[in-house]
């Protein structure tokens, strides 16, 4: 099983990036909980999104509600983390995980199993 993140780059702040997961080895239907975690140089690594593979009822953490959206296309295996009005704040490395049952402790990194390897995101002010 592999995670394949991708869609990072340098934007000026209020632009928007798209990032995506691809999954090899496995459909995401095999997983019932999809992640999307940052960090930064220094800091600890930040919950952004969880989206439930059942229903597709999706989570976000405070600092990016109402900016950010995930995504997923079933045909494409892939996940996607839409990035709007975008932050100095928010650049990081960001990661892609996924666990093969829900947890109610979706925003742990602690309990994915699966990660990708990271795509960095700068934003420039």
């Amino acid at each position: 099983v592999q995670l394949q993140a991708s869609g990072g780059g340098l934007v000026q702040a209020g632009g928007s990036l798209r990032l995506s997961c691809a999954a090899s080895g496995r459909s995401f239907s095999g997983y019932a909980a999809m992640g999307w975690f940052r960090q930064a140089p220094g800091k600890e690594r930040e919950f952004v999104a969880a989206r439930r593979w059942t229903g597709g009822t999706t989570f976000y953490g405070d600092s990016v509600k109402g900016r950010f959206a995930a995504s997923r296309d079933n045909a494409k295996n892939t996940l996607y983390l839409q990035m709007n009005s975008l932050k100095p704040e928010d650049t990081a490395n960001y990661y892609c995980a996924a666990r093969p049952s829900w947890s109610t402790a979706y925003y742990d990194p602690e309990r994915y199993n699966y990660w990708g390897q990271g795509t960095q995101v700068t934003v420039s002010s």
